[in-house]
């Protein structure tokens, strides 16, 4: 099954999609940094470096899946809110590649402020644009009187094609990321072929990750972490510990422990020593503030961003035990985006790690993969 991979960035949802067993046709990208990574992971001749507005669809034959994260800063809550009116909303140009080549299926990414009441409107607008891509609008008719229209396209006998699109708010910690990431899911599958979707259930919890630290301490066991070097147990902490036994009682829960920094970099050497792996550099100048405190190494990271202009903030760095803190390696970033240790992203520093912020985890984007896989070669 081949896909096209649109505003592919460097490459987690890519990744992940080929891990489930897709092989991609066509990559567009416009950051020169981004196209370098895919370079380095991916068919460098498969790769577009440009603008989408310029990217020829009709040079593509047999596209069963479209699959990318359209540019999220118009819809992000440390963006400026613009949603259609910015000029980087890409939605547009990813309706264009569905209503042009018609693929099976396609999956879009995006940030948890495309849900914010403020974006409704126009959220339900592109989810009825992805249903029904062939009905355009008029010329001179504006968005708010297409989805006027789209609402009651029963009326206008449409028979052009349709896709059955489904989204989810999804927290990547809850598919064994070890990152509290929450992200918009959208998939649409087009209804001639009768394929039902319903996302991949969740494998890992909260619940057990504080089940396996503070009921049974086999998290600590398992990193052979002694009692003495245990995080004290807080009023707020015996608190949360009572309220677990009383849901579960003997029973654990279900799930997977949610997985945290230490699970994810428990092989990793320290960065200072003399490891030789290229992307694990130390970088000094790590500080705290107010807002700015890091992610804890026990506990899913935070959600690692790119950052005003490329500049990472405090959710790029590792707050230990002790309080001390500093910057994730490149190689840690990748581990915690789940990128094969392999994966070669392109860059300094700065530049890796919004690349990194940018990305789809890979084992998430594996998930989704896997579940499309399974339901369209059915």
């Amino acid at each position: 099954m081949k896909t096209l991979e649109i505003f592919s960035g460097a490459g987690g949802l890519a990744k992940g999609l080929e891990l489930s067993g897709f092989k991609h046709a066509a990559f567009v990208e416009f950051n020169k940094h981004a196209c370098a990574s895919l370079a380095e992971n991916f068919d460098p001749k498969r790769i577009f470096f440009g603008d989408i507005k310029d990217f020829d669809l009709s040079s593509l034959k047999q596209i069963d899946i479209v699959a990318g994260g359209p540019p999220c800063q118009p819809f992000s809550l440390g963006g400026k809110h613009k949603a259609n009116e910015d000029s980087r909303d890409m939605f547009p140009f990813a309706i264009r590649a569905i209503e042009r080549l018609a693929p099976k299926a396609f999956v879009f990414e995006n940030v948890k402020g495309l849900l914010r009441q403020t974006f409704s409107d126009y959220f339900e607008y592109i989810i009825l644009r992805l249903s029904y891509p062939d009905y355009a609008a008029k010329k001179g008719l504006n968005w708010e009187h297409h989805l006027d229209e789209l609402r009651s396209i029963d009326k206008f006998g449409y028979s052009g094609k349709k896709y059955a699109v489904t989204f989810k708010l999804i927290n990547a910690a809850d598919y064994g990321v070890p990152q509290t990431r929450e992200r918009v899911v959208i998939v649409g599958i087009r209804t001639d072929l009768c394929i039902p979707w319903s996302f991949p259930l969740a494998t890992h919890s909260e619940d057990r990750l504080l089940w396996d630290m503070y009921i049974t301490g086999e998290y600590w066991d398992r990193h052979t972490i002694p009692k003495s070097a245990r995080p004290i147990l807080t009023p707020l902490l015996k608190e949360k510990a009572v309220r677990l036994y009383a849901k579960y009682g003997m029973f654990e829960p279900a799930l997977e422990p949610w997985q945290t920094i230490r699970d994810a970099l428990t092989d990793s050497p320290d960065p200072k020593s003399n490891h030789g792996i290229i992307d694990h550099v130390f970088r000094d100048g790590a500080r705290t503030y107010p807002g700015h405190t890091g992610s804890d190494f026990d506990w899913p990271s935070k959600t690692i961003k790119a950052g005003s202009h490329g500049v990472p903030g405090g959710e790029n760095m590792i707050r230990f035990n002790d309080g001390s803190v500093r910057y994730l390696t490149t190689f840690e970033a990748k581990r915690i985006q789940t990128f094969p240790d392999d994966f070669v992203i392109k860059g300094a520093w700065g530049e890796a790690m919004r690349q990194i912020g940018n990305a789809v985890p890979v084992l998430l984007a594996r998930k989704i993969g896997n579940e499309l896989a399974k339901k369209i070669l059915l």
